[in-house]
C-alpha cells in the first residue's frame, strides 16, 4: 500500500510539471502575438481587416492612457450612472474600460461598441492592464 501511495505521489508531480510546462508553453505563445509597447500607457491597437463605421475606415487606433485624468474617471462614471450602469470596480467593467479607451483614443464610444469582439477584447484588456498596472 505504502508502495501505492509512492506512485501516485510520483505520478501527480509528473503530471503537474506537464501542466506547467504546457500552460507556460500556451502564455508564450499568446504573449508572441501580442503587440509590444514602449510606454505601457501607450497601446496602438493594429486592426487585421480595417474596421469601418459611420462612414470612417479604422486600420490602427492609439489609446494614450496616460493622458487621462481623474476628471476622465469621473466623466466616464457619470456617462454610465446616465446610462443605468454603475461601475464598483474600473478594473473589472468592460464597460467601464471600452468607454475609457474610446476616450484615451479620442473616439466616442459608440466605435468600440461596434467593433468586433476580438478587437474589442484586445482594446479594453489593455484599458484593464493599464489600470491594474497603475494601481489607479
Amino acid at each position: 500500500m505504502s508502495e501505492n501511495i509512492k506512485n501516485t505521489a510520483a505520478e501527480s508531480a509528473q503530471n503537474a510539471a506537464g501542466a506547467a510546462e504546457a500552460v507556460t508553453y500556451d502564455m508564450t505563445a499568446e504573449a508572441v502575438n501580442e503587440p509590444v509597447q514602449a510606454d505601457a500607457g501607450v497601446y496602438t491597437h493594429t486592426f487585421k481587416k480595417p474596421f469601418e463605421y459611420a462612414g470612417e475606415t479604422y486600420t490602427t487606433l492609439t489609446f494614450d492612457f496616460e493622458k487621462m485624468t481623474g476628471r476622465d474617471m469621473v466623466s466616464i462614471e457619470t456617462e454610465m450612472q446616465m446610462n443605468n450602469e454603475y461601475c464598483l470596480a474600473p478594473e473589472v467593467s468592460r464597460s467601464f474600460q471600452a468607454k475609457m479607451a474610446a476616450k484615451a483614443a479620442g473616439i466616442g464610444s459608440d466605435v468600440l461598441d461596434a467593433m468586433p469582439i476580438k478587437d474589442f477584447n484586445r482594446i479594453t484588456n489593455a484599458a484593464r492592464s493599464f489600470l491594474i498596472d497603475t494601481g489607479y
